[in-house]
C-alpha cells in the first residue's frame, strides 16, 4: 500500500526510499500532460487520496492553533511549510503532494486544491474563501469523460484571489494581478491587471 511521504519518514526509512520513488514517478508523469489512465496511476492517485483524506480531517475536525495547522499541512504537502504561512480550515485537498506555497500566503477558509496537476502559489499571495484549485479535466468525448489529463497552476507573487473563484487547469496567473470574485479563470492573467467574470476577462491594469 502507497502512505504518504512525511508519515512513511516515521516509519522506517527503507519504506520512504520505495514510497518516494513510487510518488516521485507520478509527479514526473504529470509533469508530461498526458493522461492518467493506467491502473498503476489510478491506484497511486487512490492510495493519496485516503492519505490526503485523513491528514485533512484531523485538520478540519477542531481547533488548532496556527503552529498546529502548519504541522497538519507540513503533513499533508510531504514537507515543512513556511512559518510565514496563514491558513484558516476548514482546508480540503484530495492529494496533497503537488501543493507548493511561497512565503507570506495567506489561505481563507472553505477552499479546495485538486493538486494531482500541481499548485504553485508565489510569495504574498492571498486567496478568499471557498477558492477552487482545478487542476484535472476529463476527455471531452462520452467514451473518454473516464479519462483525466493534469496541468498546473501556478501564481505568481502578490496575487489576490476572491473569494468562490474557481482556476482552471493549466491557467498562469501573472504578478501583484487580482482575480474578482467569483470569476472563472480559463486562460493566463498578464502581470498587474484584474480580470473578472465567466469566463473571466479583462477588466483593468492596476
Amino acid at each position: 500500500m502507497v502512505v504518504g511521504v512525511y508519515n512513511v519518514l516515521l516509519y522506517h526509512e527503507s519504506i520512504y526510499i520505495i514510497t518516494d520513488m513510487l510518488l516521485n514517478e507520478f509527479l514526473s508523469w504529470v509533469k508530461t500532460g498526458k493522461a492518467l489512465g493506467t491502473d498503476e496511476i489510478h491506484a497511486l492517485m487512490g492510495e493519496m487520496s485516503e492519505e490526503a483524506r485523513r491528514v485533512t480531517f484531523r485538520l478540519n475536525s477542531s481547533y488548532h492553533s496556527p503552529e498546529e495547522v502548519r504541522e497538519l499541512l507540513s503533513e499533508l504537502f510531504g514537507y515543512k511549510v513556511p512559518e510565514s504561512l496563514r491558513v484558516f480550515p476548514p482546508f480540503y485537498s484530495d492529494f496533497g503532494k503537488n501543493i507548493h506555497v511561497g512565503e507570506n500566503v495567506f489561505i481563507n477558509a472553505c477552499c479546495h486544491f485538486q493538486d494531482h496537476g500541481g499548485v504553485t502559489i508565489g510569495d504574498g499571495c492571498q486567496i478568499g474563501h471557498n477558492v477552487v484549485f482545478a487542476t484535472l479535466n476529463h476527455g471531452l468525448q462520452p467514451e473518454e469523460r473516464g479519462i483525466t489529463y493534469p496541468a498546473p497552476i501556478v501564481l505568481g507573487k502578490n496575487v489576490w484571489v476572491g473569494s468562490n473563484s474557481t482556476i482552471l487547469q493549466g491557467v498562469t496567473i501573472g504578478d501583484n494581478a487580482v482575480i474578482a470574485a467569483g470569476a472563472v479563470v480559463t486562460r493566463d492573467v498578464e502581470v498587474g491587471t484584474i480580470v473578472g467574470g465567466v469566463p473571466a476577462r479583462f477588466i483593468k491594469r492596476i
